[in-house]
């Protein structure tokens, strides 16, 4: 299938869902992903490395076309949109994508797979969003809020910014905002080590949340055993 349009209609839609089916590994993959990635979604098994040489593909033509139709059939296709987002240039149009796209959203996998690309000029724009999103009553508009936020760790100049964010959601009953609450603390941790030793002394973050971060620490090889040993004291029983 020509994959380089500069105008997708709702049929070339159709031929691509057909496509698509036709890099599945099966039914029995289908079942396995549909389980992991915990989604209402259709699954079909598509391989990685295949749905990211469609989306290049895709993305030569007007990729926006493509996305404006916000294609949903299965969990594949939806990745590769939430893929082609990224790349939007015009930060307004992206939010607005972005914010369509954060709404369908019900599942982990969706909100980790987006990459953003941070830059000078739009940075400051992408921890406004972020902050947009954490406010939002579905709880993936509010993971992907802090999925932005985990990726803006390479910026050392937002992290008390962030702290200050992590401590609001004392009260957050969602399991997968809180494991992604949990995954910023510990790569703060790993970041900014002595900065975070201090954040954790007088933190708010829930019991789950800073016990899930500890053990994530305590995983990791980018931790000392040291460390590992030292953060137990902030576990709360």
């Amino acid at each position: 299938m020509n994959l380089i349009k500069q105008n997708w209609t709702n049929e070339d839609i159709k031929d691509f869902y057909n496509y698509l089916n036709t890099f599945s590994k099966g039914e029995e993959k289908s079942i396995w992903q549909q389980r992991i990635i915990n989604t209402k979604l259709k699954c079909i098994a598509v391989p990685s490395p295949t749905v990211n040489e469609i989306t290049k593909q895709i993305a030569k033509g007007n990729f926006l076309s493509f996305v404006e139709k916000f294609p949903w059939e299965n969990w594949t296709v939806s990745m590769i949109v939430g893929s082609l987002i990224c790349l939007i240039e015009d930060f307004e149009t992206l939010k607005k994508h972005l914010y369509t796209y954060a709404c369908k959203v019900d599942n982990w996998a969706n909100c980790d797979g987006l990459k953003f690309k941070f830059n000078n000029k739009n940075k400051d724009k992408f921890f406004d969003l972020g902050l947009l999103f954490i406010k939002d009553e579905k709880p993936f508009v509010r993971r992907i809020g802090l999925i932005i936020f985990f990726k803006m760790l390479r910026y050392e100049e937002y992290l008390e910014k962030i702290f200050t964010i992590l401590n609001g959601f004392n009260n957050e009953e969602h399991y997968y905002v809180n494991m992604m609450l949990a995954w910023i603390v510990c790569e703060c941790f790993i970041k900014y080590r002595d900065k975070t030793k201090i954040f954790l002394q007088n933190h708010k973050l829930n019991k789950f949340v800073i016990n899930k971060a500890i053990s994530k620490c305590r995983d990791s090889f980018r931790v000392s055993n040291e460390d590992k040993q030292m953060l137990l004291q902030y576990k709360i029983k």
